[in-house]
């Protein structure tokens, strides 16, 4: 693991400028080092027993995007929000299932050995011969125009499954076929719509052995695959409280989580913890304080490819994107077995381009004060937060890794929820939140109570 080291550090100047936001120093407590009053305004009334008490309904049953699970799970979260007064809406979008008649691979006229292979949720039905290209992962520095024409062999990892078809097709690749990094088989992969062009995985054994023959030479495949297309329905939910409009700073600040879980899972910690966050700061916030409007969300189709938060992301009007400040996103932020022996449980703040902004340095500052650890950052996409990136809004994904043995697994279950680490997350982002949203940090730069910046380290943490 590669870690740049640093020494904690509150700066006492009376006015800091860092991540693009300004801070003071902290009214009543030295050096800003302890939880203030006004971080007690928020989590001395965070109850992790609500919180589990969430996550035991929705993790009744599976909540896989477009089934009953989903729908269950959105008109309990949409009942909650509006028991708490706020303006509520559930936001339906497109999806699509698929039901795949036959996927065939040939190397060079023979069918591949071994596991068959299986077409991306997503894929196009299409049958095409070309040559074989190896473009590693699929970034766009890693791809050249000699697989315009041919089909592109991409290795999983590092950035979306989307994202690696969209960068092949951009250099005229006519397929993709990927294989797995890990030994986990070919139960993988999502293409989105206008990416017409046949994907299928295949196993890691499969994709570095084709890796070897092209080493030797050219290599022919034959991607044929044959898929009936089924739309459905997944749905973004979105409560906004809203400020006394004689306070209204004008910004906007977004906390979210993803609502669904994978098939056949009942998401205890993948991301009824992060929903039921959601869920309790929302109540939280209700009563308290605000110059800033405060949007609460969970997303469906998390687990299809961000499917959801972009959905989201594409319909938001300019004008609130211009006043969109921050965007604090929560996913499996209970699990007793999650972090390993990382300290503070193994939370970590992952952003996409793994750069410090002011989620990250309200979120380290939040650390220190409520649990004496200025919690790290990271860089990682794989989560709902990449959209809100992507629109310039500064973003991360608060977590605990490495990921627990349960991830993706019918096992992920309530019994495996530590109220511990429900807590410390939700008093993190609560109290981070808070520093925007409060009345005296009137649109940040004005701030003159606001908790010092930290210094706080970068980990090359991988997430599972």
């Amino acid at each position: 693991m590669f870690r740049r080291k640093s020494i904690i550090t509150i700066l006492a100047a009376s006015m800091v400028l860092s991540g693009g936001a300004v801070y003071a120093q902290t009214n009543g407590a030295p050096n800003g080092q302890s939880a203030t009053a006004f971080d007690n305004k928020i989590i001395k009334k965070i109850s992790a027993d609500n919180m589990y008490n969430n996550i035991a309904l929705l993790s009744e049953q599976p909540r896989e995007a477009g089934t009953e699970g989903e729908v269950r799970a959105v008109k309990y979260i949409e009942g909650q929000f509006k028991s708490l007064g706020f303006e509520t809406k559930v936001l339906p979008f497109p999806i699509y299932d698929y039901r795949t008649n036959h996927v065939w691979v040939k190397i060079g006229g023979a069918d591949i050995t071994g596991t068959a292979p299986r077409a991306f949720s997503g894929s196009v039905s299409g049958k095409v011969t070309k040559q074989l290209v190896n473009v590693g992962k699929a970034k766009p520095e890693e791809i050249g125009d000699e697989v315009k024409g041919k089909i592109a062999l991409v290795e999983r990892g590092d950035i979306t499954f989307i994202e690696k078809v969209q960068n092949v097709l951009n250099r005229g690749a006519v397929g993709v076929l990927m294989y797995n990094n890990s030994s986990n088989g070919n139960a993988f992969g999502q293409a989105q719509e206008g990416q017409n062009i046949p994907a299928v995985a295949i196993t890691q054994t499969q994709g570095l052995e084709l890796v070897g023959k092209l080493k030797s030479g050219p290599v022919e495949v034959t991607l044929d695959v044959d898929i009936e297309k089924i739309e459905k329905t997944s749905y973004v939910v979105e409560a906004k409280l809203k400020p006394n409009k004689n306070k209204d700073t004008g910004q906007i600040v977004t906390v979210g989580a993803h609502h669904d879980s994978v098939r056949g899972g009942p998401g205890a910690n993948d991301d009824a913890s992060g929903v039921s966050a959601v869920l309790e700061l929302a109540r939280i916030f209700a009563k308290a304080p605000i110059d800033t409007e405060v949007r609460f969300l969970t997303f469906g189709s998390e687990e299809r490819g961000l499917v959801g938060s972009s959905f989201y992301a594409s319909q938001l009007p300019k004008s609130d994107v211009n006043r969109m400040v921050a965007h604090f996103q929560m996913d499996m932020i209970g699990g007793r077995d999650a972090g390993a022996d990382n300290p503070a449980g193994g939370l970590i703040m992952y952003t996409i381009d793994g750069k410090k902004n002011l989620v990250t340095d309200l979120g380290a500052a939040a650390g220190l004060r409520t649990m004496d650890v200025a919690i790290p950052y990271g860089q990682l996409g794989r989560s709902d937060h990449q959209p809100f990136h992507e629109l310039g809004i500064p973003s991360a994904l608060f977590i605990h890794s490495p990921v627990e043995p349960w991830y993706h697994q019918p096992t992920d279950t309530l019994d495996k929820i530590s109220k511990e680490k429900l807590q410390q997350a939700a008093e993190i982002v609560g109290s981070s939140v808070y520093q925007i949203a409060r009345p005296d940090t009137p649109a940040l730069e004005n701030a003159r109570v606001a908790p010092g910046t930290v210094d706080y380290d970068f980990e090359d943490r991988p997430v599972d």
